[in-house]
């Protein structure tokens, strides 16, 4: 079976938790050995998140070109988003080779997503980025720096544009490692966030983050994946989270899913990512917990989207 698992970029790095390096890679040991159960009986493609990564990129070169005295412009979210898909990508690999035979090959590849440059996303920033602050902090940052920050749970984050992809441009070199028995790590952090110009010649970056959740979704349609797996930091999607009365959801056609309404910044976009897998292919995508991978593939955990079945069930 042919299987794309879409890691959340917060099951990389912990929600409050430091941002260091070494943080990071143990959190991405903890993925490796979940990732491994899948490789050792189907054919895996892994793709990540990057927003809380690309957000510190972010602010480290900002505080660069503070240091400089404003002579030097930043780097572009379009060039910090392909610095975190091979420091992630790198991660991954080297942990997921750690736990599985030298003989199986890996790769990573650096991935351009055509954006819109109509897209509505630009004019309405949804995708968190970087680390949480208080309100208080988050108001300050926005105030200094111009940005634009939105409440993420308890806490407060940066957003930015997060336009929907419409094409990965490196498919064919995807679809020929895989043909080799290559686990391949792709469109990582949704992909580097590019359009073309005026003259429709001449591709150029964008200042913005995908939605890894939408683009794991093309992904998987892409290399006629068998079954679309979002692993996030919850083990299903429930409604009325954080309340009393949350219900946890078991399985659900996607329809019905579409009736409930999901936060945009949140589960809103793996749930959109989901109903899209299965409406356009026929087969299975399902959200749930990072450690519970195996169970998933199984179809015994997290929620289960498909056209399969009418109505909800609940668990």
């Amino acid at each position: 079976m042919r299987v794309v698992v879409a890691l959340g970029g917060n099951a990389l790095q912990r929600r409050g938790e430091v941002m260091t390096a070494e943080n990071q890679r143990s959190n991405v040991k903890i993925a490796a050995k979940q990732l491994a159960t899948v490789a050792r009986n189907h054919q895996l493609v892994v793709a990540h998140g990057n927003g809380p990564q690309v957000g510190l990129l972010g602010l480290q070169n900002d505080a660069y070109a503070r240091h400089v005295d404003g002579k030097v412009t930043p780097y572009p979210l379009d060039v910090l988003g392909a610095q975190t898909e091979g420091m992630i990508g790198y991660m991954i690999e080297q942990e997921l080779g750690n736990e599985l035979p030298f003989e199986v090959p890996m790769a990573t590849i650096l991935c351009q997503t055509e954006v819109d440059a109509n897209d509505p996303a630009f004019k309405n920033p949804t995708k968190f980025v970087g680390p949480v602050y208080t309100k208080e902090d988050a108001e300050k940052m926005a105030a200094e720096k111009g940005w634009t920050v939105k409440a993420d749970g308890e806490y407060y984050r940066r957003v930015v544009p997060s336009p929907k992809p419409k094409r990965i441009f490196e498919m064919r070199p995807i679809k020929w490692l895989m043909e080799k028995g290559t686990v391949v790590i792709a469109a990582g952090g949704g992909g580097i966030p590019t359009m073309y110009d005026n003259s429709g010649k001449r591709l150029g970056g964008v200042e913005a983050v995908i939605d890894k959740d939408l683009s794991s979704s093309l992904l998987a349609r892409e290399v006629d994946a068998d079954y679309f797996v979002i692993a996030t930091d919850v083990k299903s999607v429930f409604v009325g989270w954080g309340t009393p009365d949350a219900k946890a959801i078991k399985m659900a056609h996607p329809d019905e899913m579409d009736k409930l309404g999901f936060a945009a910044g949140s589960m809103g976009p793996k749930v959109e990512a989901a109903c899209e897998f299965a409406r356009m292919t026929g087969k299975r995508a399902v959200i749930g917990a990072l450690e519970d991978i195996e169970l998933i593939v199984e179809g015994k955990a997290g929620t289960i989207i498909t056209t399969e079945t009418q109505g909800i069930e609940w668990y």
